[in-house]
């Protein structure tokens, strides 16, 4: 089979939904009832070997990037690892190299895991909601206990290393009220690049579960969010949501498929080689087949994989398509499309009026920061030009007396109008 065209991605889970923690938001740990009683969830070397040659074969090249998920893809330990590094090596055409990026709780990585990673040049995912009191709150092990303090070590150990790794939390009921605290965490943490994840789990009643974040919560934590970053941190901390939102701006495609006109190129493929239509839809309805029967280059293209990723364009209901904003959005991940539209329609996503809050409010702000890079001006610029601005509509406050007109302009006196709620600042 030959390569496909262009590049895709596979969320390769070699113990399958098998994993160290319990997370109280987790959607993948009852995947196990996919598989039969006694299944022993390790990806065989047989299968190892085949899923390196058939991605490698598939892959447009030159670069071919691994990403090892879970479940918790450390519990296999190094020497997996060390096996499918050899295996890369094999296989790879001349010329050609590849890419490793595991995605990780990072509740078992030591000094030994962390110079591998180090040494052969991972990419690292860490997930941690926070401080402690949030993130502990969900992010529990398999025995009931915190894994902050764990997780927070295995951060500074890969930072000693050299490696700054991708950082995702989550946005639940837990951490969405606190949105300031979440990131000023991660900026004491030294984290370069943050990713934050909202929870959406459906009920078997068709509703979300209790950790769910509501759309206007994860609206306003990204709102508050942003407000900080392009203030203090554009140029020195990566918000996936917000650069790829200036990207949008800028003219180019999303690389995030939520954000993406169309999706269906990032397929998951179990320990056993089952392979599935999206990391999100691991079930039999996606199930598109076996790695060593049919081979990830046809599964990538075969005709339900590509009505798949066609489906998040033209599934959206009229309201989206009349949508100001639909441009960068695109109606969300398809897997959080089942709210109804206010013409009674199905397929509206569930966060939507979260993601309309935020995209409305970062727009002028992403259209004055491509407006800086089409100039070739350095996007960072924003933020000397905020604080410029700012001082000047703050110098009416400072000099305004009790009985002055009051500056917000009502035409009342000052003490009777914004004193009480307006303060200089």
């Amino acid at each position: 089979m030959p390569a496909t065209a262009t590049p895709f991605v596979v969320m390769a889970k070699p113990l399958g939904p098998i994993c160290n923690l319990n997370c109280g938001y987790c959607y993948y740990l009852d995947k196990t009832r996919l598989f039969p009683a006694g299944e022993r969830f390790r990806m065989s070397d047989e299968v190892l070997e085949g899923y390196v040659r058939s991605f490698i074969e598939a892959s447009p090249g030159p670069v071919v990037q691994f990403v090892w998920h879970g479940g918790e893809p450390t519990l296999l330990g190094v020497g997996f690892y060390r096996r499918a590094l050899q295996l890369q090596e094999r296989y790879l055409p001349p010329g050609w190299t590849c890419v490793n990026n595991m995605q990780t709780n990072g509740v078992l990585l030591d000094d030994e895991w962390c110079a591998f990673l180090a040494e052969h040049r991972f990419h690292v995912g860490i997930s941690i909601d926070g401080p402690a009191r949030l993130h502990d709150a969900c992010r529990i092990d398999n025995a009931g206990r915190p894994t902050h303090r764990q997780v927070t070590r295995a951060l500074r150990l890969l930072q000693r290393r050299g490696i700054h790794p991708d950082v995702l939390c989550t946005l639940n009921t837990v951490t969405a009220p606190h949105p300031v605290e979440v990131y000023r965490f991660f900026l004491d943490h030294d984290v370069r690049w943050l990713q934050f994840l909202p929870v959406v789990r459906r009920t078997p009643e068709g509703g979300v579960s209790d950790l769910s974040v509501a759309p206007e919560a994860m609206g306003a934590f990204l709102c508050t969010v942003f407000d900080e970053w392009v203030r203090h941190d554009v140029g020195r901390i990566v918000v996936q949501t917000f650069v790829e939102c200036l990207r949008v701006w800028m003219g180019e495609t999303a690389t995030l498929c939520v954000m993406a006109e169309t999706c269906g190129r990032a397929l998951a493929m179990e320990h056993d080689g089952s392979v599935y239509s999206c990391d999100h839809f691991v079930d039999l309805e996606h199930r598109l087949g076996d790695l060593s029967a049919d081979g990830l280059a046809a599964l990538i293209d075969a005709p339900e994989q590509v009505a798949f990723g066609r489906a998040k364009r033209d599934g959206l209901p009229s309201c989206c398509r009349e949508c100001p904003v639909l441009f960068v959005c695109n109606g969300g991940c398809p897997k959080d499309r089942f709210a109804s539209a206010p013409d009674g329609a199905q397929g509206l996503n569930y966060l939507c009026a979260g993601y309309r809050r935020f995209y409305e409010h970062a727009a002028p702000y992403m259209a004055r920061m491509a407006a800086l890079a089409r100039r070739r001006t350095p996007v960072s610029a924003i933020m000397t030009e905020l604080k410029l601005k700012e001082a000047n509509d703050e110098e009416p406050w400072r000099r305004v007396s009790r009985n002055d007109p009051c500056p917000c302009g009502s035409g009342r006196k000052y003490k009777r109008c914004c004193l009480g709620t307006r303060r200089p600042r």
